[in-house]
């Protein structure tokens, strides 16, 4: 099902850039009582987790991040906060190599590595003897996460899910980052992706031989790095096999995504259709909103964040 969303964007953040890079830059990250643990992957790797308990009876949620993102990201500082205050337990799942400390190994994450959320998953119901009742995922994080829900179909007993800002085909996305302003973001992601290889790569050998300084586009920095360090072909093969558009008329876990049709990360066109999804998915599409915005509020010193509004509100029921 696809329906009109009610966001409606603050006035003084007009257009898709700022809705996108405002609450990057002002948005306040609250402190939390966060317990941080590190996680022994099966294949001696790890991955940095991090736990908000509020008490043994509240329905625990899941949290995943975007591309380079971390615990303070804005949007999961600030839905972290929602869900405290919304009488949820929450656990932050960084992806390999994102917690602030290089992982071990040569590989790393991506948009279609779906294996790391099935072990940390089971992990956390393991260790808090809590079934994960909701799963939220951003942008790349949200790609993980549909992809991981068309692959369980019926296998999962996560009751909710949502996934906000999806970069549903992946080589329409590393394209329009191509293209006039969004080139803004794309170098800035490029950026801190060459840092990454860097700092890890100063601890152990690259198994690459490649000039990252010369990858100035996603697809050259995943036909080059991220296709070949997790064993894909090629970038059309990584990227033909990871996005997450292909896998949502599987999904079985009552789902919604929250999406704006002025992403600057994204065309129009790579919003799925209708058909597309099946009869437990929703769409819910925004005018505007831009990549993981939706600020609302009078002014910047009242400013909303209407996803945490509407994410608490679809998982209300579990309380």
């Amino acid at each position: 099902m696809i329906r009109e969303s009610d966001f409606k964007p603050a006035w003084w953040l007009p257009g898709p850039h700022l809705q996108t890079i405002w609450p990057v830059f002002f948005r306040r990250r609250p402190q939390l009582p966060l317990q941080v643990e590190r996680v022994e992957l099966p294949d001696h790797d790890f991955l940095d987790i991090a736990w908000l308990n509020r008490s043994p009876d509240s329905p625990l949620v899941l949290v995943l991040h975007g591309l380079e993102g971390s615990v303070q990201s804005h949007y999961a500082a600030g839905l972290l906060r929602s869900l405290w205050q919304g009488g949820f337990n929450a656990v932050f799942m960084h992806f390999r190599g994102c917690s602030g400390e290089p992982n071990r190994l040569p590989r790393g994450y991506h948009s279609g590595e779906t294996g790391d959320l099935s072990t940390i998953v089971e992990h956390i119901e393991k260790r808090s003897n809590t079934a994960v009742s909701a799963i939220v995922g951003f942008s790349l994080g949200g790609n993980v996460l549909l992809k991981w829900l068309g692959e369980q179909r019926e296998k999962t007993t996560l009751k909710k899910a949502v996934a906000v800002s999806v970069p549903f085909l992946l080589e329409q996305c590393a394209a329009r980052l191509d293209q006039g302003a969004s080139k803004l973001y794309r170098d800035y992601l490029l950026g801190k992706m060459r840092s990454a290889y860097r700092r890890k790569f100063a601890l152990i050998q690259s198994p690459l031989d490649v000039d990252i300084s010369c990858l100035k586009s996603f697809r050259d920095f995943d036909d080059k790095v991220t296709a070949p360090l997790h064993g894909f072909k090629g970038v059309d093969s990584y990227y033909s096999e990871s996005s997450s558009r292909q896998f949502l008329k599987q999904i079985r876990t009552d789902t919604l995504l929250l999406h704006a049709l002025d992403d600057p990360f994204m065309l129009p066109e790579t919003i799925p259709s209708a058909r597309e999804l099946s009869p437990a998915v929703s769409l819910e599409i925004a005018e505007h909103g831009g990549h993981v915005g939706f600020v609302t509020g009078p002014t910047p010193w009242s400013a909303g964040y209407w996803l945490d509004e509407r994410v608490i509100a679809y998982l209300s029921d579990l309380r």
